[in-house]
């Protein structure tokens, strides 16, 4: 098909030429004549043929050209998407991973505190003390005095802040003897061999006499006190 387009070209190229030939020439043409005329036309078709041939080949050239640019910019793409598919893939099971660490970890560290926070509140184990002389018996120390209404008078309110974090209150009359702080604090597991009651603020050890009511020993008001666990000697 191109190549009789091109013959097509060719021949109505070589029409007006010849056309120009005939009306300039004079009607007594000759042989010779003739054939330079042939000549011309089939020099100047070859010039076109060439000229026509080279310009194909160029525009081809330049097509294949563009077609392979972009061929390879279309694989180019396609490589690109295809590694940034694989590093988000990467990227991903990373990040799971990383997560199920942190998870793992979160969980540990719940674990932890919650068995810490159990040991906290766990009162600590009281070891067995042979009974003596200088401690009342448990019959003493269970005799605590009946606790006053909250509308009596010479009222005071007594808390005791627990080793375990526990606070423990208590009403007594004022004029009770300091001694029945020691015995509550027998009554709930805190022996007085191994633990002492203080003040919290300012901080003091708590003294107590045999004749001294609560009011002598300065709580006339709402008071808390801490079981704090004695200094074991060597």
């Amino acid at each position: 098909m191109a190549s009789r387009g091109v013959v097509g070209i060719f021949l109505l190229s070589a029409l007006p030429i010849l056309c120009l030939e005939l009306r300039r020439g004079s009607p007594d043409l000759g042989v010779k004549d003739l054939i330079l005329l042939c000549g011309r036309i089939f020099l100047l078709l070859a010039l076109l043929t060439l000229i026509i041939s080279v310009t194909t080949s160029w525009l081809n050239s330049f097509k294949s050209s563009q077609v392979y640019l972009k061929e390879e910019e279309e694989k180019n793409e396609k490589r690109q998407k295809l590694v940034r598919k694989k590093q988000q893939e990467a990227q991903g099971e990373k990040g799971d991973e990383d997560l199920g660490l942190e998870n793992e970890s979160q969980t540990s560290f719940e674990t932890s505190n919650r068995e810490a926070a159990k040991r906290r509140n766990l009162p600590k184990p009281l070891t067995k003390i042979s009974p003596s002389a200088e401690q009342p018996t448990q019959k003493e120390v269970l005799n605590l005095p009946e606790e006053p209404p909250e509308a009596a008078e010479e009222v005071v309110a007594v808390a005791l802040r627990c080793p375990s974090g526990n606070v423990l209150r208590r009403r007594f009359l004022k004029s009770c003897s300091s001694q029945v702080l020691f015995d509550w604090m027998k009554k709930i597991g805190y022996h007085t061999s191994q633990y002492s009651l203080s003040t919290s603020f300012p901080r003091r050890p708590l003294e107590v006499g045999g004749g001294w009511s609560l009011q002598d020993i300065g709580i006339t008001v709402d008071t808390v006190l801490n079981v704090e666990e004695r200094e074991q000697s060597s």
